[in-house]
């Protein structure tokens, strides 16, 4: 495991919980911060060489790690690969740059359609993995460009329409690939107009959404005619607690961390939500959340 060091910080033995959106999860084996793409690239040719189990991480807010940790290699994007530039009224973003980062890069010069942008936690690889989106607007609609690993860790590019965008999906997700960075096409705007809209938005999620409790944003995905959170919250599981784990009492639509819960408490919560709610109406709540 020694060769990884050389492509970056190496953490051994690290808690997953200190990086999780969650705050839970074991150690994993080796955490490698690679410096710069190349050096990812070479740390994944490494695990594939020597079939090591590995995982790429960008931000840790939508993945719920094993209390026992990850027996493998961890290459965790959080806090590296986060160039983001500005070329007219394209934003080119690494896949460790968080939405919000680049968001308020548009913002600085005057760009607008990253606005809903603003206050989803993920970083631009994870997000743009599962189209990730809020307030009426989704990744898909501001995507021009992205540049990929494949899985024989060739660097290809895809426009938006070869992305295959839906809701919560990619062709990235179906095939495993690794986002190494995106362009996003935006429009000009008016500075204070863009930043009044990033703000009201921010309100309207600090004044809805469970931010001072951990957790993973969404818990699920909305079912077709349905609203998760109303569903929930009609199954009468409003506030429910299992263990140190339960339903936000602020957005039925969150399953949080209320009180040192593990992530098998968590894991459990979800499983019973979905249970009940499919009992009460007949409806599959589908996670957002990754296991890893």
């Amino acid at each position: 495991m020694k060769e990884f060091e050389k492509y970056g910080k190496v953490l051994k033995n690290e808690p997953l919980k200190k990086y999780t959106s969650f705050k839970t999860g074991g150690p994993a084996n080796l955490i490698l911060f690679p410096e710069s793409e190349e050096d990812l690239i070479s740390a994944l040719k490494i695990c594939k060489e020597r079939n090591l189990k590995h995982i790429v991480l960008g931000n840790c807010t939508n993945v719920l790690a094993k209390d026992e940790g990850f027996d493998g290699v961890v290459i965790m994007l959080k806090g590296v690969l986060k160039d983001i530039s500005v070329s007219g009224d394209l934003v080119t973003a690494s896949a460790g740059a968080t939405l919000r980062e680049v968001a308020e890069h548009a913002l600085e010069k005057s760009l607008k359609g990253l606005e809903f942008a603003h206050g989803i936690p993920g970083s631009v690889g994870g997000g743009v993995i599962m189209n990730a989106g809020a307030y009426d607007g989704e990744l898909k609609d501001v995507v021009e460009s992205v540049r990929l690993l494949d899985n024989d860790l060739n660097i290809i590019e895809l426009d938006n329409k070869e992305m295959n965008f839906g809701y919560r999906q990619s062709i990235a997700q179906e095939k495993g690939y690794i986002v190494l960075s995106a362009k996003f096409k935006l429009n000009k705007g008016n500075y204070e107009e863009i930043k009044s809209k990033m703000e009201d938005l921010m309100k309207r999620r600090s004044d809805k959404q469970p931010l001072d409790m951990p957790s993973a944003g969404s818990t699920f995905r909305r079912p077709e005619g349905y609203f998760a959170g109303k569903l929930i919250d009609d199954s009468g599981l409003r506030g429910f607690t299992h263990g140190g784990a339960g339903i936000s009492e602020k957005h039925c639509g969150f399953v949080v961390n209320k009180n040192n819960a593990t992530s098998k408490e968590i894991k459990e919560t979800i499983e019973i939500v979905q249970k009940v709610v499919y009992d009460n109406f007949n409806v599959k709540l589908v996670r957002e959340v990754k296991y890893i």
